[in-house]
């Protein structure tokens, strides 16, 4: 009995392996290193070059528009087409979060980095929960393998609600190098109403 369940439990095993096997996606339909004529064609628009805002492109393949950074990458800012992901002002959310977002194309076409930035644009009840993107990354990529640092407030910044974050976090692993910056505080010789609460998530290829 014993020899006759021992060939079915491999064969029951072997979908679970290969599911487990096959690359995640880093958010919704993209992964880093994928190239760009694997990018979806339908579901975005607002494809701007990320450095310069005025200047539109029609599609992602526009990309070497964009002024080339340090790196080489082009940076193409992008949101959501589809009104179910938008939500206040059909802002593009990622965890429920509205965020500005970025793909980092090199000149061999290809995806070499994702940016995710938290909207400081949005409205009163969404700005004060920026900071907790940051945790919703981590969740989302993993605990384990942070390095973090954290900086002391200045003159010029001051905790909000007894509150101080100004840290600076990043995580490498064999294919992926995450750098997640998150802050939260205020001048206090500004309106109560001005403040800084945001989260800058960039998921790079890993060197």
């Amino acid at each position: 009995m014993l020899k006759t369940l021992l060939p079915l439990a491999a064969a029951l095993l072997l979908p679970a392996v290969a599911v487990a096997a096959l690359p995640r996606n880093d958010l919704r339909e993209f992964r880093i290193g994928m190239p760009v004529s694997a990018l979806p064609p339908t579901g975005y628009g607002g494809f701007t070059c990320a450095n310069d805002p005025s200047k539109k492109l029609s599609g992602w393949s526009d990309f070497k528009a964009c002024p080339a950074s340090a790196d080489g990458s082009h940076a193409v800012s992008f949101r959501y087409d589809d009104p179910a992901s938008g939500g206040e002002g059909g802002k593009t959310r990622v965890a429920g979060q509205p965020v500005n977002l970025a793909l980092l194309i090199d000149n061999d076409a290809q995806v070499i980095g994702l940016k995710i930035d938290t909207d400081p644009h949005t409205g009163l009840y969404l700005h004060k929960k920026a900071y907790l993107f940051g945790i919703e990354a981590r969740a989302r990529f993993g605990e384990d393998g942070w390095t973090c640092r954290k900086a002391d407030p200045t003159p010029t910044e001051q905790p909000i609600g007894g509150v101080f974050i100004k840290e600076h976090c990043e995580k490498r692993t064999d294919t992926r190098h995450f750098v997640l910056d998150r802050q939260l505080f205020r001048d206090p010789a500004k309106d109560l109403r001005d403040f800084t609460d945001a989260t800058q998530l960039t998921i790079l290829r890993a060197h």
